[in-house]
């Protein structure tokens, strides 16, 4: 990819990490390995076809139990390689607060 049009510093992973993506309605998945990785976005290499695949919006699932993902879109490819920028959760971001802090409480619980 071309590395003059990234705004942030990157981190590149020798061999690259193991990672997956994952459609956000979950009706499909794909292997990836994450070659390098931003604040902002990563280069991810695809294990098989891309084509048939919605990539406006995604997940990236970091971790083997899928605890740890971001929210992506596809932003250029080349090959088998993608580049994708992670999405920022702008409800969070105005509340100011957790999911968990916004919760009502229920009556007669607790």
């Amino acid at each position: 990819m071309v590395k003059e049009l990234r705004k942030s510093q990157r981190i590149d992973f020798e061999r690259g990490v193991d990672v997956q993506i994952m459609g956000i309605d979950g009706t499909w998945r794909r292997a990836c390995r994450m070659l390098d990785v931003s604040e902002g976005g990563a280069l991810l290499q695809v294990q098989g076809s891309v084509g048939d695949l919605d990539l406006k919006e995604f997940f990236l699932v970091l971790s083997s139990t899928g605890l740890a993902y971001r929210r992506c879109k596809m932003v250029r490819v080349n090959g088998d390689q993608i580049g994708v920028l992670f999405l920022k959760c702008d409800a969070v971001k105005k509340k100011g607060a957790s999911p968990s802090a916004r919760r009502t409480p229920v009556e007669g619980v607790g």
